[in-house]
């Protein structure tokens, strides 16, 4: 009895000293460009918002002296993400907390932004990858993937199955 007691004892105070850790911080946007695929939050200032013609548009993070050419991280946000990103002039001259994992763009470190929950430590938004859907539609009536435990394998089913019935007991 003693035993499982202090096991117990032992196990809560384990647990509340994982939930007393200090959570992870946010990092600058210079050591972030040295995170490469690491799911990161960024501390950074932003300084203007531009928009390209096709509707891309970028949060500028580097001070109005550094040029093009020396600015290593870049935050970036799509077309196709507007709805769910929302409007970004709000964030113009604001210090802003972003998490997303830190990709390499054309020579340069940035993260995509894609949803506005990434502006309060929440996940970027969910996009499937191409390469592995391709081939897949919900017309077909096979599945997306190919389980070799998933196929008929010649034979008829046995269990439950409605062509082979047992006679029933007379009355």
């Amino acid at each position: 009895m003693r035993s499982i007691l202090a096991f117990a004892l032992a196990g809560i105070l384990l647990s509340s000293t994982v939930w007393a850790a200090k959570p992870k911080g946010c990092v600058t946007a210079d050591e972030a460009s040295k995170l490469l695929d690491k799911d990161v939050c960024v501390s950074t200032h932003v300084y203007d918002v531009v928009q390209l013609e096709d509707g891309t548009r970028f949060l500028d993070v580097c001070s109005p002296d550094t040029s093009d050419e020396r600015c290593g991280f870049v935050v970036v946000s799509l077309w196709q993400d507007h709805d769910t990103v929302g409007d970004l002039t709000k964030y113009r001259n604001m210090n802003v907390q972003i998490r997303g994992i830190v990709r390499s763009m054309h020579g340069r470190s940035g993260i995509i932004l894609s949803h506005a929950r990434q502006f309060y430590g929440g996940p970027p938004r969910f996009t499937p990858n191409p390469l592995l859907a391709r081939g897949f539609s919900v017309e077909d009536r096979r599945p997306p993937v190919s389980d070799p435990n998933l196929r008929n394998r010649g034979g008829i089913r046995t269990f439950m199955n409605s062509r082979i019935q047992e006679p029933l007991p007379a009355k």
